[in-house]
């Protein structure tokens, strides 16, 4: 990178911004998941007898699906902010197909499974997993698409010697 040319990516590397966002899209949906429950009084799942297994499983499945469509929108030069959409749409999908397959894992009938997940989807936990994913996602954008810089002390500039 020259001081003529701007960068392809902004100065964050897409990598970098997408471990940065995923981590904060895992940290962000685990917290607005217990609040959410403690706010309502209810459980994430709240078919008796699952356990915990599936809100994990369903967990690692919402936050792989959404590394993948952030990685696929931000290694592109100029990413769209639609990604962050097209992220928050597949992150709640993949959440309770998480869910069900926990369940059908650990021994869960069908219909039980099937009930955890779309349960998910129509109830508030679902809100709090899209909008968690659509604000990660759009952070990662803007963070590869902004040509900021670091800020810097005045002594730092090299030209002022």
């Amino acid at each position: 990178m020259t001081a003529d040319r701007p960068p392809e990516h902004g100065h964050v590397r897409p990598l970098v911004a997408l471990g940065l966002v995923t981590a904060a899209f895992g940290a962000l949906v685990i917290c607005g998941l217990g609040v959410t429950s403690l706010l309502l009084d209810q459980d994430v799942i709240a078919v008796p007898g699952l356990g915990q297994v599936p809100g994990v499983i369903g967990t690692i499945f919402a936050i792989g699906a959404f590394a993948l469509v952030v990685w696929l929108a931000i290694r592109r030069p100029q990413p769209s902010y639609w990604s962050a959409a097209l992220a928050a749409v597949v992150t709640l999908l993949a959440y309770p197909l998480g869910v069900w397959f926990g369940a059908v894992v650990t021994g869960a009938d069908l219909a039980a499974a099937a009930g955890a997940a779309g349960a998910v989807v129509t109830s508030w936990f679902g809100l709090v997993i899209a909008l968690a994913a659509f604000a990660c996602a759009w952070a990662a954008v803007a963070l590869v698409r902004t040509n900021a810089r670091r800020p810097r002390w005045p002594w730092e500039d090299p030209d002022d010697e």
